[in-house]
């Protein structure tokens, strides 16, 4: 179940991936699947090549991809290594806790 997200920041997220940015969003997130991960990020890009290379950089798997009919085609990173991609990537969000 997602929650904690404006309609903006998705707005926004979405159009930085019609751009052909590589663009992120962040939100609160609980799937008792995952019970120590309270938050996901999305990585999206309408170009599956180019997502695909950008994920390899951080040893994320093509396979993992959520392939979207939409063009909102987007990696889910989650836990350590969601911090850890955030972190290299310079982006600071203070719903993310190492």
């Amino acid at each position: 179940m997602a929650f904690g997200i404006k309609r903006n920041d998705i707005t926004e997220w979405k159009q930085k991936i019609d751009n052909g940015e590589i663009a992120f969003i962040t939100h609160y997130w609980l799937d008792d699947r995952f019970p120590d991960c309270d938050t996901v990020t999305k990585v999206g890009s309408n170009d599956l090549r180019q997502l695909a290379e950008w994920g390899a950089r951080y040893g994320l798997k093509r396979e993992w991809i959520h392939i979207r009919k939409d063009g909102y085609s987007h990696y889910d990173l989650l836990g350590e290594k969601q911090c850890e991609i955030l972190e290299k990537e310079g982006i600071v969000n203070k719903l993310v806790r190492k």
